[in-house]
């Protein structure tokens, strides 16, 4: 058995600290880019109206992509979303401090924010009970879930599945009953036994997946089952 560990993105950034690796500024613009909507979730909920939240969301990035953000990051100690929401909260100080106004444009290198989406997003899972910690937790948390999904489903269309998953996600991840798997065994045209263990094995599949996604933001793979633990916290639902 091989002793080499499995090269992420944010791993493959961390060993770039000192930002001149194409590659690694590369993968960090990919989790910059998949990871924004926490982010924008967590401005709003500090009060700005989505306007505001969408333009300083964009300031943020266009600053971090652009200075040394990573000169004092401690690889031992690089969980990508713990060291994301310290920066944006050292941004944010630094903002008000200052009043300054954001620039936008002028070749900045930056990222695309779909304001739209974002907005639907920080609706869905922000609640008056919560603070603007919660909510960007619970949207960090439920992000990875989503891509943790969209992996599988894409797996899934490349086996010939497709049919199949579309019939079975419901019994993945939704707190609602669903159908008898006898319904679905009907309409897949297969047995009841043969339903359950499709939908085991999904599960199974899925929670690859999900550990797969996760490790693509920590430094070091022994940080995935904390992380896991720590995210489906998160989406817990509140007394």
């Amino acid at each position: 058995m091989s002793g080499k560990v499995a090269t992420t993105q944010w791993s493959q950034v961390l060993a770039a600290r000192d930002g001149s690796d194409t590659e690694a500024r590369a993968a960090l613009e990919s989790l910059c880019q998949t990871y924004w909507q926490p982010l924008y979730a967590y401005v709003r909920h500090q009060g700005s109206d989505p306007e505001e939240a969408r333009d300083l969301t964009q300031g943020f990035f266009a600053e971090f992509l652009e200075k040394d953000f990573l000169a004092d990051v401690d690889p031992s100690k690089g969980r990508f979303r713990a060291f994301l929401l310290a920066s944006l909260r050292h941004f944010l100080s630094h903002q008000r401090r200052s009043a300054q106004t954001l620039k936008r444009g002028g070749g900045t290198r930056t990222i695309s924010l779909d304001s739209g989406a974002g907005e639907q997003g920080y609706t869905i899972h922000s609640g008056a009970q919560l603070t603007p910690l919660d909510v960007f937790e619970r949207r960090w948390a439920t992000t990875v879930l989503e891509r943790a999904m969209a992996r599988l489903e894409h797996q899934s269309e490349a086996a010939g599945d497709a049919s199949q998953f579309q019939r079975l996600k419901p019994y993945l991840t939704s707190p609602e009953p669903q159908a008898p798997y006898r319904e679905v065994a009907e309409t897949l045209g297969v047995s009841e036994g043969a339903v359950a263990t499709a939908v085991h094995r999904l599960r199974q599949r899925y929670g690859t997946c999900l550990r797969a996604e996760i490790a693509e933001t920590v430094a070091d793979p022994t940080e995935v089952d904390d992380e896991l633990r720590h995210l489906l916290a998160s989406v817990r639902p509140t007394a």
